[in-house]
C-alpha cells in the first residue's frame, strides 16, 4: 500500500486529492514512516515521547478512512485515520484528524438547522453529547466534526475493551482558524488547550482521553 492507495477511499477522490492539502499530506507523511522502526511520523513521535503514558510509542495498525456508525443513522463518522498505538498506557485507539488549512465543517448549530423531523441528527447529538458529559446547549458553536472524530478514538476503545484512546490533530501548514475550534472544543468540556503538545482530557465511559495537536 502506498500513499495513492489512500484516494480511493475519500469521500471525493477528485476534489480531496492534491499536494498540499490535508488528505494527500497525511497520506505521505503516514505511509513514509512506515519504514521507520516506530512507523510514527517524527514530529507525532517527538510530542508522543514527551508523556510518560506515550514514550516510545509504536504504530500497530492504521486504517485511513476508518468509518464508525453513531446514533441516528446516516453517514458514519469517517476519520482521516484510524490506529492502534502500542505505549507503555497500554495498547491506544487513535483518531487522527489530518488539517491543512480546511475548516473543521460547520457548527453543531448550522448542521442542526432546518434538521427534518425524521432526521437522526438529535439522536446523534444526545449520543455525543451524553458521551462528553455535557448539555447540547454548551456546543452550539463547536464545530460538528470536532464532536464525532474525537468521538470515534473513544467508541472504538470501547469496542475493542482498551482503556486508553488519544484523539490527535495533524496539521499542515497555516490552520490558526482551526486551532481557534479545536480551543473552543476543548473549552465546551472543560479541557484547557495546549498547543502542539498532548495533555490528558479526561475519562469518557471508562476510558481516559488524551489530545494533541501537532503542527
Amino acid at each position: 500500500m502506498g500513499p495513492s492507495d489512500w484516494r480511493r477511499l475519500l469521500a471525493d477522490p477528485k476534489r480531496q486529492w492534491r499536494e498540499k492539502r490535508s488528505a494527500y499530506e497525511a497520506a505521505v507523511a503516514w505511509e513514509s514512516a512506515r519504514s521507520s522502526a516506530r512507523g510514527l511520523p517524527s514530529n507525532i513521535a517527538t510530542v508522543l515521547d514527551a508523556s510518560d503514558a506515550f514514550k516510545g510509542a509504536s504504530l500497530l495498525l492504521g486504517l485511513p478512512e476508518h468509518q464508525v456508525a453513531l446514533d441516528g443513522g446516516g453517514h458514519a463518522s469517517q476519520t482521516d485515520l484510524w490506529a492502534l498505538f502500542s505505549a507503555p498506557a497500554g495498547v491506544v485507539s487513535v483518531s487522527i484528524e489530518a488539517k491543512a488549512g480546511e475548516p473543521f465543517a460547520e457548527t453543531v448549530e448550522t448542521w442542526l438547522l432546518g434538521a427534518k423531523a425524521s432526521s437522526g441528527k438529535p439522536a446523534r447529538l444526545k449520543q455525543l453529547c451524553k458521551l462528553w458529559g455535557v448539555p447540547d446547549s454548551a456546543v452550539q458553536q463547536c464545530r460538528y466534526q470536532l464532536m464525532h472524530r474525537p468521538a470515534v478514538a473513544v467508541l472504538e476503545a470501547k469496542r475493542f475493551g482498551l482503556k486508553t484512546a488519544l484523539f490527535l490533530v495533524h496539521a499542515f501548514g497555516d490552520n490558526e482558524s482551526s486551532l481557534t475550534d479545536y480551543a473552543t472544543w476543548r473549552r465546551a468540556l472543560g479541557i484547557d488547550t495546549l498547543h502542539n503538545g498532548l495533555q490528558r482530557a479526561g475519562e469518557y465511559d471508562g476510558v481516559t482521553l488524551w489530545t494533541a495537536w501537532v503542527s
